[in-house]
């Protein structure tokens, strides 16, 4: 297998090839990582939430608002019902209003602190004459707003955009695992592409060689023509096998390019050492892991918790609930503007407010139990999960490790192939074989190569797929999981 790795790197280095990029598997993770259109669907998800979240907080602290009315003119006929008569009145008015708005999460009340500040003069014209005032104004007033026999609705709006960035962190980190998933698979078809060109470049040689030994023959007349001619078709063969692994090669790079984001015309190859060394693997640990761990079941829980969010607010339909509002003012009002709160008046005021629901047909009742079932899907669902995640890590298990004896008999039965052609390639020389029986060998050869690299690559593959199913790395010993999510997670 040694010889077989050198010889690839040798032919990807050499001749036309040379001007190629080499790319190991991690580098070609970080190129996929910055072009992947999924991951990038999923980082401006990421964003998204995130935003929406930080909004939410800053919506929580003091909001300050300012209202201007440079100017208002208004001109108006009216009857005066004590005196009966008809009298017009023209106003004029300057005001401006600043305001402080305080939302309060622990109760879902609002603060709200306001000054209302402006100059107004109110002409009104009757039968006795016409009477002007001329004025600065200034109202200033605090007030609370508090619902009452109702939920938080500011706390769980909160809670709500929490777990949705929680959830969209989540499905990014998914995202990556996956995205190392399609991405190792299209490496390592690549790598084969490679690797049975590679081979068939030595096997068109050997069959170049035998070609020139029977055509040595045929010339002396120790053969009969036949077999120059079943070894001129056995190298017509080899030569058309080699050019549709060129093809085939070429197909899979383009894939891997398109996959990862590159541009097609560039021109890359892979590079890699494949060693046939078993990993440890401790089943136990792997669903112990995976069942503390994996994301998917945390989105379960989060689909719970807003189906729960859900069910609070059906409850909130049609409800008896009550509103309270409190509020304390201080109006200043006179000629000269230095002597505004000469004479001030208080202003407090309280309101309560009552909404009775009467009779609803059964509609509030029929949606509550709706929802009631949906967050029992879920439940059932968090638990199918957890089975499903089990046996999953449990048959990746047991394909590891048949698949370490199935690289074993690959091994061995490449080794056989080789020292067979040699001893029957020694044979043909003799002409104790014939050129057709020379060239099953060497098919046999082929095919035995390809089977060894392809079993080692089988063995990566589900070594990776045991690492994202558990979201641990038994090869390094390590959780693949962020700190701060698996946090969230327990």
């Amino acid at each position: 297998m040694k010889r077989l790795h050198i010889f690839i790197c040798s032919f990807l280095f050499a001749g036309p090839l040379g001007a190629q990029q080499m790319l190991t598997l991690e580098q070609i993770m970080a190129i996929a990582a910055q072009n992947s259109p999924d991951l990038r669907t999923s980082e401006l998800s990421l964003t998204r939430s995130q935003e929406l979240l930080n909004a939410q907080r800053a919506a929580q602290k003091s909001q300050f608002s300012l209202t201007l009315n440079p100017f208002t003119y208004r001109q108006s006929r009216s009857f005066d019902d004590y005196y009966s008569e008809w009298y017009t009145n023209k106003s004029y008015s300057s005001f401006g209003t600043f305001t402080v708005s305080q939302p309060l999460l622990f109760s879902d009340g609002t603060l709200s602190l306001s000054n209302r500040f402006g100059w107004q003069e109110n002409d009104t014209e009757t039968s006795k004459g016409i009477g002007i005032d001329k004025s600065f104004v200034n109202n200033l007033n605090l007030s609370y707003t508090q619902p009452l026999f109702t939920y938080n609705r500011q706390k769980q709006r909160l809670q709500q955009l929490e777990l949705d960035m929680e959830n969209t962190q989540l499905s990014y980190a998914m995202q990556r695992l996956n995205l190392e998933r399609q991405v190792t698979q299209y490496f390592y078809n690549v790598y084969m592409a490679q690797m049975n060109l590679s081979i068939s470049e030595e096997e068109l040689k050997n069959t170049e060689k035998s070609y020139e030994i029977t055509k040595s023959k045929v010339e002396a007349d120790l053969v009969a023509k036949e077999d120059l001619y079943q070894a001129e078709l056995n190298y017509a063969n080899s030569r058309s096998t080699v050019q549709n692994r060129k093809v085939s090669l070429e197909d899979a790079k383009d894939n891997l390019k398109q996959y990862i984001g590159m541009d097609l015309s560039e021109e890359i190859g892979v590079i890699t050492s494949i060693e046939a060394n078993p990993v440890d693997v401790d089943v136990e640990k792997a669903v112990e892991h995976g069942l503390l761990s994996r994301m998917e079941l945390r989105q379960r829980q989060i689909a719970i918790e807003n189906a729960q969010f859900t069910l609070i607010q059906t409850k909130a339909e049609n409800e008896f609930r009550g509103d309270v509002t409190l509020s304390v003012g201080l109006t200043g009002q006179n000629e000269q503007l230095n002597k505004i709160f000469k004479d001030q008046t208080s202003s407090p005021s309280i309101g309560l407010t009552f909404n009775v629901p009467l009779f609803d047909w059964g509609e509030k009742k029929s949606r509550i139990k709706a929802q009631e079932a949906t967050i029992q899907q879920q439940d059932l669902s968090l638990d199918v999960q957890r089975i499903d995640i089990e046996l999953g890590i449990r048959q990746i298990y047991r394909n590891l490790q048949n698949l370490i004896n199935q690289i074993e008999i690959a091994r061995q039965s490449e080794q056989n192939a080789q020292l067979t052609y040699e001893i029957n390639l020694e044979r043909y020389a003799n002409g104790d074989l014939t050129s057709m029986d020379l060239n099953l060998y060497q098919t046999q050869l082929s095919e035995r190569k390809i089977a060894y690299a392809q079993a080692l690559i089988n063995y990566k593959i589900e070594l990776l797929n045991l690492k994202i199913q558990s979201l641990y790395d038994f090869e390094n010993k390590t959780g693949v999981v962020p700190e701060e999510i698996l946090k969230k997670t327990n």
